[in-house]
């Protein structure tokens, strides 16, 4: 799969193509619906199939300050694109100038100057260009007097729950990651780099892994969960671990509140492995949410309690 960053790497003699355009963020089902169809679509015309996405999110351009939780950083939105079959992910600086564009001159400077779109693939709540002025019905309006087909599409799932990034994050915040494994197809993963804590798992007999994630990482309400632990990549092999092995995690997300913490933290206790993982890249992918983060009266009640979650998630996760 190509990965382009800006419309000035589409390669000289460029020819059609089929574009799905959207944020994108976490693939979820509604959008590999989207990526299917267009897939499909450039299999049928023999062309290429381009998912155009936008860094950063839209909003944080229009309303400064509202950039909403991010279900997915950029490149695990290139990387599924890809395993779904994608050719080329573009992703399109969003700037000032783009968010001023009418309807009208997004599709004329975008779509039809430079990808040479023979078909658009968006959902039937697509809005686009100044003010969200343009939709679905204006994109085809436009696609008839430039010359390409325009391709809706349905995003419901089961139950009449329409797949929405929004939807998802809603449920993540609630600590809900079973329900949001069920919309985004796969489980929630909050990736990042193990950085030091307070190392207070370690006097307690559970040394964790402080995960450090980007700013506007979607991370699951407070409470304890059964997770999977994995490094993704590393400059240095790390001792203990196998790099890109999963491994079955207890994290806990919260405040720490029998310590009076006031910093909010992802700490995983990876089972049965000792390992140095200080300045790792990692994923934690929930599972399940064990119980919700409380104060306890004695640390010999937190330990005990620790302890339990172990062996819950240990459980939990035992052939999966």
């Amino acid at each position: 799969m190509l990965r382009w960053r800006g419309l000035d790497e589409i390669p000289a003699g460029w020819g059609r193509c089929v574009v799905t355009i959207g944020v994108f963020d976490g693939v979820h089902r509604g959008h590999a619906q989207l990526i299917a169809a267009a897939t499909k679509a450039a299999a049928e015309r023999g062309v290429p199939s381009v998912v155009m996405t936008f860094d950063p999110h839209p909003s944080e351009v229009v309303r400064p300050g509202t950039h909403p939780p991010q279900l997915s950083s950029l490149r695990r939105r290139a990387d599924l694109a890809e395993e779904l079959g994608i050719d080329v992910f573009c992703v399109l600086p969003f700037t000032a100038t783009l968010q001023a564009q009418s309807p009208e001159e997004f599709v004329h400077s975008v779509l039809v100057e430079e990808l040479h779109a023979a078909e658009v693939v968006v959902g039937n709540n697509f809005t686009f260009g100044h003010r969200a002025e343009g939709n679905v019905d204006k994109l085809r309006e436009l696609g008839e007097r430039f010359g390409f087909e325009v391709t809706g599409i349905s995003l419901f799932g089961e139950h009449a729950v329409t797949y929405s990034s929004t939807y998802i994050r809603s449920c993540i915040a609630a600590g809900d990651v079973e329900l949001a494994a069920e919309a985004l197809g796969r489980q929630h993963r909050v990736e990042g780099v193990v950085v030091h804590g307070e190392r207070r798992g370690r006097d307690l007999g559970f040394p964790t892994a402080n995960v450090s994630p980007p700013i506007h990482a979607a991370i699951p309400g407070d409470g304890v969960y059964a997770a999977w632990f994995t490094v993704l990549d590393s400059a240095t092999k790390p001792q203990g671990i196998v790099l890109g092995e999963r491994y079955p995690a207890a994290v806990s997300v919260g405040t720490n509140p029998t310590f009076s913490g006031r910093n909010r933290t992802v700490e995983a206790y990876v089972i049965d492995v000792n390992a140095d993982l200080y300045g790792q890249h990692v994923a934690v992918d929930f599972v399940a949410r064990l119980r919700g983060m409380e104060p306890f009266d004695s640390v010999d009640a937190l330990i005990a309690a620790m302890g339990n979650d172990v062996e819950r998630t240990r459980t939990l996760l035992d052939g999966q």
